[in-house]
C-alpha cells in the first residue's frame, strides 16, 4: 500500500509518499481500508517534530479517518467486513489502508457520508467535552473562541449556539469571520483591527465571559484571561502562536479563574466519555443542525499541499486528504 512516511522531523519537503507492507490486524484491532484521513494541526507538530506526546520517527501522520472495515481481530464484534466507520488510530491515517484499536472505530449512520466521517471526529469531539465535559456549558452563557473561523472554532460556535450560548469571536485574517457569523456568532473581532477583551468588555457589560477557547496560546492566550469573568474557565487546547507565559498561577489569581490545558486523548481513555461524546455529535450530524466545513479534499499525491494550506492559516473549515482519485 501507499503511505506518507515522515523518517525525520522537518518542513513540507518531509512528507514522502512511500510504498509499504499492508497491515494486519491483531487481537482488538481493526482493519481499514481508508478513504479519507483528516487534516489536523497536530499532524504538522508530527511532522516537525514537536508534537508533545510520546512517537518515534519513521511515522506516518493522520489521527482521523474513515473507510470501510475489510478484517477484525480476535474479540471484535461491534464491526464486521463491509461497515462503513469513522475511526481514530494513533497516527497511521495518511495511508491506503490502517488497523485501529476496536474502541476508537464506530459505524456510521447511513445520513453521514465517509467525507463527513473523516473530517468530524478530533474537532467535534474536542468541541463537545471542552462545552460538557470539561466546562458545563449553560444557556445565556458567554463564550469567547479564538481561531473562530478554523474547525473547532466553527463546531463550538454551532454547539454553542444550539445550547443557546451567545458567541464572541476571534479571527486574524479578514473573510474568515462569515463562516462563524452565518454559524450563529454574536460578534466576531479581527486582531488586526479590535482589541478582543475591549470588545468582551463592552458586549458583557464589564462582566466578562463564562468560557474562553483558545487554540492559539502565546500573547492571545494570556490577555484571555483579562477577558474572562470572576471564577470563569479558560480552555486551551493548542500554541499555534507559539507558547504562552510562564506563570499560570499569576494570570489566574485575580479572578480566580478555572484553568485547563485540555487534550482529546484523555477522553479516548474513558469508554463512557467516549461514547457519550460520539453519540451526541453523531447524532447531531444525522439530524443536520451541525455541520462540518469540508473545505477541500485533496488527493493523497498533493499531501504537502494539504500541510502548506493548514500552515497558512488561510483555511475556514476543514481539509481532506482522499486515498483514491
Amino acid at each position: 500500500m501507499r503511505a506518507v512516511v515522515v523518517n525525520a522531523p522537518g518542513d513540507i519537503d518531509a512528507l514522502m509518499l512511500e510504498d509499504v507492507p499492508d497491515p494486519v490486524a491483531g487481537d482488538g484491532e481493526v482493519l481499514l481500508d481508508i478513504a479519507y484521513a483528516g487534516c489536523n494541526w497536530a499532524d504538522t507538530q508530527i511532522r516537525s517534530g514537536i508534537y508533545p506526546h510520546p512517537y518515534d520517527f519513521p511515522v506516518t501522520p493522520g489521527f482521523e479517518v474513515s473507510g470501510t472495515v475489510t478484517g477484525v481481530g480476535e474479540g471484535v464484534t461491534h464491526v464486521a467486513p463491509g461497515d462503513r466507520v469513522t475511526a481514530i488510530p494513533y497516527m497511521g491515517g495518511y495511508a491506503q489502508k490502517c488497523v485501529v484499536a476496536a474502541p476508537m472505530v464506530t459505524k456510521l449512520p447511513d445520513e453521514v457520508g465517509l467525507d463527513v466521517g473523516a473530517a468530524f471526529p478530533i474537532q467535534a469531539l474536542t468541541a463537545f467535552h471542552m462545552l460538557y465535559t470539561v466546562h458545563n456549558l449553560k444557556k445565556g452563557d458567554w463564550v469567547l473562541v479564538h481561531a473562530a473561523g478554523g474547525g473547532v472554532g466553527l463546531l463550538v460556535i454551532q454547539m454553542a449556539v444550539k445550547a443557546g450560548a451567545r458567541v464572541i469571536g476571534t479571527v486574524g485574517t479578514r473573510g474568515k469571520e462569515v463562516k462563524a457569523l452565518s454559524y450563529g456568532a454574536t460578534r466576531i473581532v479581527n486582531h488586526n483591527d479590535e482589541d478582543f477583551v475591549e470588545v468582551v468588555r463592552e458586549m458583557t457589560d464589564g462582566r466578562g465571559v463564562d468560557l474562553v477557547v483558545d487554540s492559539l496560546g502565546a500573547e492571545t492566550l494570556d490577555r484571555s484571561f483579562d477577558a474572562v469573568k470572576v471564577l470563569g474557565h479558560v480552555i486551551n487546547i493548542g500554541e499555534a502562536q507559539g507558547n504562552p507565559f510562564n506563570n499560570i498561577r499569576d494570570r489566574i489569581l485575580p479572578t480566580s479563574a478555572a484553568f485547563t490545558r485540555f487534550s482529546i486523548s484523555h477522553i479516548m481513555a474513558d469508554p463512557a466519555l467516549w461514547g457519550q461524546g460520539m453519540d451526541f455529535v453523531l447524532t447531531a450530524l444525522a439530524e443536520g443542525w451541525l455541520e462540518v466545513p469540508i473545505v477541500q479534499t485533496i488527493p493523497l499525491d498533493n499531501v504537502r499541499d494539504m500541510h502548506r494550506q493548514i500552515e497558512s492559516r488561510q483555511v475556514a473549515g476543514k481539509l481532506l486528504l482522499a486515498m483514491k482519485w
